[in-house]
């Protein structure tokens, strides 16, 4: 029998943490008594403190990251996008926040679809307009190598064709290009992995769809 890592280890941790917070955060929206809720409450803060030594985080920035999730805890969705030239190579963007390379895409936005996400993360951080022709992936973050985060997530990854280019409007990316898989540059592999751009490329070609 394989005897677990440390990484194994700190990754159990943080997903009993993250159930214990979501718990707590479900019993807080349906507690009638103040009695109830300051338990609940205790529960969090001892759930913010186990994802903070899982994660290596400051207890402190755990409990500002949770502080607006309210009501019945569901895992947040990431909505990405794979846009492909002729020349069959992949449209990545430079993340500001750490300098390194990622498919368009970020958390949903209230009252759009998960296509128009995807289409919207596209033009504000590549600049190009696409038209969302299918779907490609559904993964759950916590069954792929992606470094620990405090959250549990779910990405959902479209295929969009691209209709016209145009200027970058957000203000989280600073630079844009298509690459081939042999030239894919550094990621951001809290967003994507390489393998996971290596599958997407074969999915986009068969006609697949993966899911978790």
């Amino acid at each position: 029998m394989t005897e677990p890592t440390s990484s194994d280890a700190a990754r159990i941790r943080l997903e009993q943490a993250r159930r214990l917070l979501a718990l707590a955060q479900t019993g807080l929206h349906y507690a009638t008594s103040a009695f109830d809720k300051e338990r609940y409450d205790e529960i969090a803060k001892i759930a913010h403190r186990q994802i903070a030594e899982a994660a290596s985080l400051d207890t402190i920035k755990v409990a500002e990251l949770f502080e607006f999730e309210s009501g019945y805890a569901n895992p947040k969705l990431d909505v990405r996008c794979a846009v492909f030239d002729e020349a069959g190579r992949i449209l990545l963007v430079r993340e500001i926040a750490d300098g390194r390379w990622s498919l368009p895409g970020g958390w949903a936005d209230v009252g759009l679809s998960p296509a128009e996400n995807a289409a919207k993360e596209v033009q504000e951080e590549s600049g190009y307009t696409v038209r969302i022709e299918r779907l490609l992936a559904v993964w759950d973050m916590n069954k792929h190598g992606h470094p620990v985060s405090p959250f549990h997530i779910w990405k959902i990854v479209f295929s969009g064709a691209i209709e016209k280019a145009g200027m970058v409007s957000g203000t989280e990316t600073d630079n844009v290009g298509f690459f081939a898989l042999e030239d894919i540059p550094p990621l951001s592999l809290g967003r994507v992995l390489p393998e996971q751009i290596r599958r997407i490329t074969e999915l986009h070609d068969s006609g697949a769809v993966d899911f978790d």
